[in-house]
């Protein structure tokens, strides 16, 4: 197994979220969120290295929007994404998202 790359405390959750690619929009589900990335389920197709607009659904209400860049590929199960290039209120949102996440007690890797 290769080496530990995370920095950032990593929550296992399940949110609804949608991505835009290069070619396409598709929907997917959060399945594990941290400060610096995510790992998307969903079929649709991505490459190693792509820009995408992640779009996650809060728990509480409304979207948060982030750019990522795909790091990793599972064939017809999903991708996991580094967050880049966020500005100031984005990174905000998500560090909302993750303190909501962090009070509702959900694990943690």
């Amino acid at each position: 197994m290769g080496e530990e790359r995370r920095t950032a405390e990593r929550f296992k959750v399940s949110l609804p979220a949608r991505w835009e690619g290069v070619l396409d929009r598709h929907e997917g589900i959060v399945t594990d969120i941290s400060m610096n990335g995510c790992f998307m389920l969903s079929a649709g197709g991505v490459t190693q290295g792509e820009l995408v607009r992640v779009e996650i659904q809060l728990p509480t209400e409304g979207w948060s929007y982030i750019w990522g860049e795909v790091v990793y590929q599972q064939e017809e199960i999903g991708f996991a994404v580094q967050f880049t290039g966020s500005g100031e209120q984005e990174l905000q949102h998500l560090q909302l998202l993750i303190d909501y996440v962090r009070e509702q007690g959900a694990d943690v890797e």
